[in-house]
């Protein structure tokens, strides 16, 4: 369902629902920045408080290793002294350090006695000094220790030669206050020979712990190298271990391996509770020593954004005020706006009804855009009248009404005029349409009037001729008219076959040969000619009032498969019209096609007298052929016998002689099969060869070979013996040679027939 919604509903919903959503945005933004600032901030400052703090816990701690430090840089010097001077003077020493740093508990050193004693050759026994406070009495002490062995936690500073802060540890004599000890090695040249040390006890660190409170609810906590709360302001953690105690942050954060490594890191994680809180760890190294401890700062996050809370409730309630603060002046100014655009309102609704009137008026005096609408629409109402008669009078008929365009914009005063325009155009297309048509009527009933004329003179070209120019010169209206045919015998003459209402003098030129005067000319370009000018002795109509020429001359070629027929020559004493030489065209080709036809039906004729003349010659020519035929048949059958006793002979002739055929030059063409089983040789070796192959020739007898062989060329046939040993038997021979000749009577072989008359002459 679509919402209807007034201007100034929409004005109020829509700028008020812009002016909400850009203010919420920026609001929501800046609320959120200004939270993610303060409490990135927050945690900037804990982590910088945190390092504070643990600096100064350094700060202590490196101060009293220092103390360390420099007594065992001091006693380096034992040996510069007699031990008796020596140890008074170190004592006095300790007893100014204990005097004025009233942290230390105990001072205390220990003595390799491999450095002390030469005699001694053990790895452990050690001499032992240690001046202590017990209860509120300053005590000292000296023993040997270690002489079975080291004990761990000495064994371990012995083997690191370095210095060192032990975990912290409960001290008896303290009462059960937790102590730690730093301690730096006795060196000399390399060599391992002490131990300088002091114990301190931790509870100042407490007390430092304990102030170390940025945000309410916040508190700060000191961890050991192992993780042994050092300081915590809840007793519950006091000397306990964090991985006993956060067994959960310890492995989810991995948190004892970043202390053991001296690492600055924090994170966020939630108590059993769900509350959030802020953890951030800083190391604190002392001196030299490979364990660093660590000061932890947590901080609730519910503190540290509660400022951000403040701010955020403050703005929210500005925003509120400063919103329907907004909604007031929007109301009071879409009302001052709506009021003439409701007037302007009610005058379109009748305008929309279709009451165009000059009642309809509008008067608007704001001096802004509203005034420029109201007057742009009293503007366009009187627009509209003015438009509403313009097409009252165009719909009356009256096409030459005229209208006033509001600007060169006024599309629709353009349109009404356009529309004017065409109304008037579609009159004169309707005008030249009925002309258009009354032509194509006329040209189709020409060419069906023709078409029968054509239909029915088809057989005589003279009669067709006539019905043809006579007919045309009528439906055209002209004056005159011929019909040029090209002459049967002479493809380049054309010849008058028919005419109408031509004057005799035209009659004394009746051919023309193509290319000859205009009826040539149109032949040889096979295209019309139309004049407009004809020369004033070209023709001349008369009649009983006298005589007159005509003014147009119009020729048109009748081709038909680009050949020409012949030219049709019309004259008028009026121009002729476009469509009207259309027609003559579209006539050209049928009238080139019937005389076409009318041709062929002649030449048809024609040959079929001829034909009857030459079938009656071919019956002769048949009967005169018949007895040919008999006599041919007669002869053929003395011929087939002749060639059968011929075929017989030479089967008969192979057989009882060897045969053989030579070309003129004496090589061997062909031999028969008896002759090639008499010599044994194969017939492939055979022919080919030569006739005087195998022949010893003396000169006399080379002269007299050559001569036989001229004669038989000359066409002489010869005879000869000839003896031949073939497997040591001796053979005679009779040999005939006969030249054979071709139908021309020329040489073109030797034929040698041999027979073996061993026998007869033995």
């Amino acid at each position: 369902m679509k919402i209807r919604l007034k201007i100034w509903q929409k004005i109020i919903i829509f700028i008020l629902g812009t002016i909400t959503l850009v203010f919420t945005t920026i609001f929501v933004f800046v609320s959120q920045s200004s939270r993610n600032i303060i409490y990135t901030n927050a945690l900037e400052y804990s982590n910088s408080l945190a390092k504070q703090h643990a600096n100064q816990i350094a700060g202590w701690l490196n101060s009293d290793l220092v103390i360390a430090r420099t007594l065992s840089n001091a006693f380096l010097e034992y040996k510069s002294l007699p031990q008796e001077k020596w140890l008074e003077h170190y004592r006095n020493m300790y007893n100014r350090v204990y005097a004025v740093n009233p942290q230390v508990d105990a001072l205390w050193d220990s003595w390799e006695l491999s450095n002390l004693d030469p005699k001694w050759d053990k790895p452990y026994g050690r001499q032992f000094y240690i001046i202590y406070n017990d209860n509120n009495v300053i005590k000292t002490k000296r023993e040997i220790r270690s002489l079975t062995g080291d004990p761990p936690t000495y064994g371990s500073m012995k083997k690191a030669v370095a210095e060192r802060i032990e975990e912290p540890y409960i001290s008896v004599l303290q009462h059960g206050k937790m102590m730690s000890s730093l301690s730096s090695p006795l060196v000399e040249n390399g060599k391992f020979i002490g131990l300088v040390g002091l114990d301190l006890v931790l509870s100042r660190f407490q007390d430092l712990v304990n102030n170390i409170k940025p945000y309410p609810n916040s508190f700060a906590f000191l961890l050991s190298n192992k993780g042994v709360f050092v300081a915590h302001p809840d007793t519950a953690f006091y000397k306990k271990n964090i991985v006993n105690k956060l067994p959960e942050l310890v492995k989810e954060y991995k948190l004892l391996e970043k202390v053991q490594r001296g690492e600055e890191f924090n994170f966020t994680s939630r108590n059993k509770s769900g509350e959030l809180f802020y953890y951030t760890f800083a190391p604190i190294i002392v001196g030299k020593t490979n364990s660093p401890w660590s000061l932890c700062l947590v901080i609730p996050k519910n503190e540290v954004m509660a400022q951000a809370n403040t701010n955020y409730n403050v703005n929210l309630i500005a925003g509120t005020i400063g919103l329907l603060l907004l909604v007031v002046v929007l109301i009071v100014f879409t009302n001052y706006i709506t009021r003439p655009i409701n007037k302007m309102t009610k005058l379109l609704q009748e305008v929309a009804t279709g009451k165009i009137d000059k009642t309809l008026n509008l008067s608007i005096s704001t001096g802004d855009e509203i005034e420029i609408m109201s007057n742009a629409l009293s503007a366009s109402i009187g627009g509209i009248n003015n438009k509403t008669e313009f097409a009252r009078l165009i719909g009356s008929g009256s096409l030459d009404a005229n209208l006033t365009l509001l600007s060169d914009d006024d599309i629709l005063g353009k349109s009404l005029i356009d529309m004017r325009n065409s109304l008037i155009k579609a009159k004169e297309e309707e005008e030249k349409r009925k002309n258009e048509e009354e032509k194509v009527k006329w040209a189709n009933e020409g060419l069906a009037i023709f078409g029968e004329i054509l239909r029915q003179n088809n057989n005589n070209q003279s009669k067709f001729g006539d019905e043809i120019i006579k007919n045309l010169v009528w439906y055209l209206s002209a004056a005159q008219g011929g019909l040029f045919v090209i002459n049967d015998k002479s493809e380049q003459v054309f010849e008058l076959i028919a005419a109408f209402a031509f004057d005799r003098k035209r009659f004394l030129k009746k051919t023309f040969a193509k290319g000859e005067g205009l009826v040539g000319a149109c032949a040889a370009e096979k295209d019309i000619i139309h004049l407009i000018e004809i020369p004033q002795e070209y023709i001349e109509i008369t009649s009983g009032l006298g005589g007159s020429n005509p003014n147009t001359l119009l020729l048109t070629p009748l081709i038909i498969d680009d050949e020409v027929m012949g030219v049709i020559e019309i004259t008028s004493f009026n121009q002729f019209k476009p469509h009207e030489i259309d027609l003559v065209k579209k006539l050209a080709q049928n009238i080139a096609s019937t005389l076409h036809s009318v041709k062929i039906n002649a030449k048809t004729a024609e040959l079929l007298e001829k034909s009857q003349e030459q079938a009656e010659m071919m019956a002769a020519q048949e009967e005169e052929m018949r007895q040919n035929m008999e006599e041919l048949q007669s002869t053929q059958e003395e011929a087939s016998r002749k060639t059968f006793e011929l075929e017989g002979f030479v089967n008969a002739l192979n057989g009882a002689a060897f045969l053989m055929e030579y070309d003129t030059e004496g090589n061997i063409l062909t031999v028969n099969d008896s002759y090639i089983d008499f010599l044994e040789i194969p017939r492939d070796k055979i022919i080919g060869s030569h006739h005087s192959g195998g022949l010893l020739l003396t000169d006399i007898q080379k002269i007299s070979y050559d001569q036989f062989w001229n004669e038989l060329r000359k066409g002489s046939i010869k005879k000869q013996t000839t003896r031949i040993s073939i497997r040591g038997n001796e053979y005679l021979l009779l040999e005939t040679y006969t030249p054979i000749c071709n139908q021309m009577g020329e040489i073109i072989k030797i034929l040698k027939i041999a027979v073996d008359v061993t026998s007869i002459a033995g």
